[in-house]
């Protein structure tokens, strides 16, 4: 099933979409059509879609689906679009790329076999048969703190030979090895993504093609701002944006690193999202709403 017509140069400012659910755990499409259209419109390059962020791991394959479907029909081909496929087995990773295909994603993401400590063989073996089962480039997606099977360097570099590997997304924060990587010969078409947002702008001024932002759900502005700053190679304008986004991770820092409940109720404070999570105990209290609604006030982005 494999169609290997060249793989496609994945870069850019691509949000890591979150998913408004309301009090019960149901999927809220009406803002998820408000967060969509204000991504979209300030100027990203692509969506990653059901992943971390969006709470990919939690949510059923009737509800990726049905996410997936309803952002391709509101993104109206505008911007490239990330299936990811947070599954812990290649058997299930491939029957759940069988499913995306019908949605015709610009992109497949998988991460490595989790649960069970695996060789670094075993990863290359699973995302070998990934990208060869997959009609559609395939990113290698390294988030150790939730697989707790790390991607090695020399993994990634022999995976980037396959016809079908797009690129890495590095969610890991080894920036050594992500910037070793970077400066070593691989495919011209096999992209350097960077997944940590306190890295973008380092990552972006030694040459990253990219950076996938969880984050840049509250304000993607900056992001947009840095990506074309570093394209004028504007290494210093770069250094100056990253500072704004420092600042702005501090609303995860003050909620004692609740990166996707503090994410989700700054978007609610914006009126482009509710605050719940999946599994809604996780919401943030009130008390730390209020610790969330402080720091946009400061940065100026509360209306």
């Amino acid at each position: 099933m494999i169609n290997y017509t060249g793989k496609k140069k994945i870069e850019g400012v691509i949000p890591a979409l979150i998913l408004p659910f309301n009090e019960n755990g149901k999927i809220n499409f009406s803002f998820l059509e408000k967060q969509v259209q204000y991504l979209i419109s300030a100027g990203i390059n692509g969506l990653f879609v059901n992943g971390t962020t969006g709470e990919g791991a939690w949510l059923t394959m009737e509800e990726k689906e049905q996410v997936f479907k309803f952002v391709k029909e509101n993104s109206k081909g505008k911007v490239f679009l990330c299936a990811a496929c947070l599954q812990p087995t290649t058997e299930m990773a491939m029957r759940e790329i069988k499913i995306y295909e019908k949605y015709e994603p610009d992109y497949l993401v998988a991460v490595s076999p989790y649960y069970y400590s695996v060789s670094q063989d075993v990863i290359i073996e699973h995302f070998k048969k990934i990208g060869r089962f997959s009609s559609v480039p395939l990113i290698v997606y390294n988030i150790p703190q939730c697989t707790h099977n790390k991607i090695q360097l020399s993994t990634i570099l022999k995976l980037a030979k396959e016809k079908n590997i797009a690129g890495v997304k590095d969610s890991s924060g080894d920036f050594i090895s992500f910037t070793r990587g970077m400066h070593t010969p691989v495919p011209e078409n096999f992209s350097w993504i960077q997944g940590e947002d306190y890295l973008d702008g380092a990552a972006l001024n030694c040459g990253a093609n990219g950076m996938v932002t969880g984050l840049g759900n509250v304000w993607i502005e900056p992001y947009i701002k840095m990506y074309q700053a570093a394209k004028a190679r504007n290494n210093s304008r770069v250094n100056e944006i990253q500072k704004e986004i420092d600042n702005l991770y501090e609303l995860i820092q003050i909620t004692g690193g609740k990166v996707i409940p503090a994410i989700k109720t700054a978007v609610s404070l914006l009126g482009r999202s509710n605050k719940w999570m999946k599994i809604s105990s996780q919401t943030l209290n009130e008390q730390e709403v209020e610790k969330v609604k402080r720091i946009i006030e400061i940065l100026g982005i509360l209306n």
